[in-house]
């Protein structure tokens, strides 16, 4: 895979509309569904895939006006948003009523298993080509995710709709002439028991985990903060020793780890190798990187795969902060060796 078919430009994502069992239920059915890295977790098979190589995470996003909802569910791998556009709601509890809590641009949220959650943008961007919307950012982990667990409600709704989900995950629109096929089940409404398996969360423990943008620790001494106007700060993960980053709040073992890097204008990071593949979402201005003697640059909004063993360097060539999100498999990331 080339340099270029690595990069999946905000502009240039392409949205499912239909990807879930909730897709035509109200309040719900204006949602635009991502899949950028790895197979995701959609139901439709008409969801595009970006970039289907293993990385150990899956990368999507979910783009939705104010007021949309994404319906009560669960997941079997830890899944972590960081909101980059717009304010959002995240509620938890089967019923969406036992915790609420709001994030806004910048922030990060890790779900971890076993807690059913839904999500709902409050305010989208004031202005702008997307005026209206707002944009999540998600990471769930392993290589197959697994499937969605939907509250009942979710099931009923979407009869009413003509929707039917099967248990091998793929839907069935009955509205289209679709039929359930005689050797595949619909999947069965999740029971009381399997409800019963998941954890009471309230609003005071949606706090736990949750990283708000103003409380970052952004380093000036791990190995990539070694450079002039360069901060690190650990959003997802445990300490690093070799790399000089100590724990995120959010700590716990998720299969890979999430790093949040400032470069202020004119900061450079020299040339390095990594030992994982590395996914970097730009949060705020704009990265230029250049890879094994290719030029790479990334606006608002783009993510990029940088493969695992090149070489690259990172620079800021704008007048404004920039501030980038990135995804390495593993819980503790080998350290990057500098040329």
């Amino acid at each position: 895979m080339s340099l270029q078919e690595r990069m999946v430009r905000y502009d240039d994502l392409k949205a499912c509309m239909t990807a879930f069992i909730d897709t035509r239920s109200p309040g719900s059915d204006k949602k635009e569904n991502f899949t950028i890295i790895g197979p995701g977790v959609a139901e439709n098979a008409e969801q595009h895939v970006h970039i289907g190589i293993p990385h150990g995470f899956n990368i999507g996003g979910a783009r939705q006006p104010a007021g949309c909802l994404n319906s009560q569910h669960s997941h079997l791998t830890e899944e972590v948003f960081l909101v980059h556009t717009g304010s959002w709601d995240f509620m938890s509890g089967v019923e969406g009523k036992d915790g609420r809590i709001t994030l806004f641009a910048g922030d990060v949220i890790s779900i971890p298993t076993g807690i059913f959650r839904g999500f709902e943008c409050r305010e989208g961007l004031l202005k702008g080509e997307h005026k209206g919307l707002g944009y999540l950012h998600a990471v769930l982990g392993s290589d197959d995710p697994g499937r969605v667990l939907w509250a009942p409600a979710v099931f009923d709704l979407a009869k009413v709709y003509g929707l039917v989900l099967l248990e091998n995950g793929s839907l069935i629109d009955t509205n289209k002439g679709e039929t359930v096929p005689d050797n595949i089940s619909p999947m069965p409404v999740t029971s009381q028991q399997q409800i019963a398996e998941h954890r009471i969360v309230n609003s005071k423990d949606l706090v736990d985990i949750v990283l708000h943008k103003e409380d970052f620790f952004w380093q000036d001494d791990t190995l990539l903060s070694q450079f002039d106007g360069v901060q690190e700060a650990s959003l997802v993960g445990p300490a690093s020793s070799k790399e000089g980053v100590k724990a995120s709040k959010l700590s716990w073992t998720h299969g890979f780890v999430m790093r949040a890097v400032k470069l202020k204008s004119d900061a450079i990071i020299e040339a390095h190798t990594r030992a994982e593949e590395e996914v970097i979402f730009v949060h705020n201005g704009c990265l230029t990187i250049k890879i094994d003697g290719e030029v790479i640059v990334l606006n608002e909004g783009d993510n990029f795969s940088t493969p695992m063993g090149c070489t690259r360097y990172f620079e800021n060539k704008g007048k404004d902060d920039c501030i980038v999100y990135i995804t390495r498999r593993g819980d503790v990331p080998q350290a990057p060796t500098f040329v």
